[in-house]
């Protein structure tokens, strides 16, 4: 279709945008998502009937169920084993592609963005959680089950002595890559570790301006992080990876991640490419809307 709608839901707002097949901007809006399961359902039908006519695709933290057809794994809880997609394309009255948040910005990135040009893209949305997604050819990878790609629920690798043990993840497991390389992983461990509880932005801002225990932090975040990436790279050594979300402002976690990511790298000598998302914010409900393509 010439139209492509994409909505882009999130635990605080709902995004919503109309490309062209050009790919350009012909209408855009956000509203703050409501708390209720049958709110979202009805929110995201008004901002999809008010985009108008074309393809819908939308990225929602969690997966279908490939199984029972049910919504699972979101940190949005009041989504979780609902008929999401069912109960969507009913309102919306026209059929709905819907996918992981994260795979949606790792698709608007790869095509059009920051990884455009590159066979192999990894991409690590790091913010409130940690999201990833994985593209090849330009195709999203989902897997067998609709569960590739998910790097924040892969295992902190080679975890020290200071991470033990192994802190609980919503998902149910423990030492869940989120749970240590993120804002609120960033937050828990400064306050672990120096008594303070302030928030992430907090943190990086005393760390700017000098403060030790702020630096050592984030000195913390960047190493964990590293060891992800190159955990990643075991297994794809992707030709890029992209990074997006809210902190992907910090250059400790974009700039100065390479040569920590070859250090744990198999060989301790692997060349890691690490770029900073082009569209930003804007990336999931773009790759939402690229959901059909």
């Amino acid at each position: 279709m010439s139209r492509r709608i994409g909505i882009d839901l999130g635990g605080t707002k709902i995004d919503a945008v109309t490309l062209s097949a050009a790919g350009e901007t012909l209408y855009e809006k956000r509203v703050v998502t409501p708390k209720t399961y049958e709110g979202i359902v009805a929110a995201i039908g008004a901002l999809v009937h008010e985009a108008g006519g074309g393809s819908v695709g939308i990225g929602a933290p969690g997966s279908n169920s490939r199984v029972s057809g049910l919504w699972r794994n979101a940190n949005i809880l009041v989504c979780n084993g609902k008929p999401f997609q069912h109960d969507l394309e009913a309102v919306i009255g026209r059929p709905v592609r819907m996918e992981n948040d994260a795979n949606c910005f790792a698709l608007s990135e790869a095509i059009d963005g920051a990884g455009q040009g590159y066979e192999v893209v990894a991409f690590f949305t790091v913010g409130t959680a940690l999201g990833g997604g994985l593209v090849v050819n330009g195709k999203l990878v989902v897997g067998a089950n609709g569960e590739a790609g998910e790097f924040g629920h892969t295992a902190l690798p080679w975890p020290n002595e200071s991470e033990w043990p192994l802190l609980p993840c919503f998902c149910g497991k423990a030492g869940c890559a989120e749970q240590y390389v993120s804002g609120t992983g960033l937050q828990r461990d400064h306050a672990h570790v120096t008594g303070e509880d302030i928030s992430a932005r907090e943190i990086v801002a005393r760390a700017r301006g000098g403060d030790a225990k702020a630096m050592a932090s984030l000195a913390r975040l960047q190493d964990r992080f590293a060891r992800v990436a190159a955990n990643i790279a075991c297994v794809v050594d992707p030709d890029v990876f992209v990074i997006g979300g809210g902190l992907n402002e910090l250059p400790e976690l974009v700039e100065q991640l390479p040569p920590l990511i070859s250090r744990y790298s198999f060989s301790g000598t692997a060349v890691a490419q690490v770029v900073r998302a082009k569209h930003g914010e804007k990336s999931g409900v773009r790759g939402a809307a690229r959901l059909w393509d």
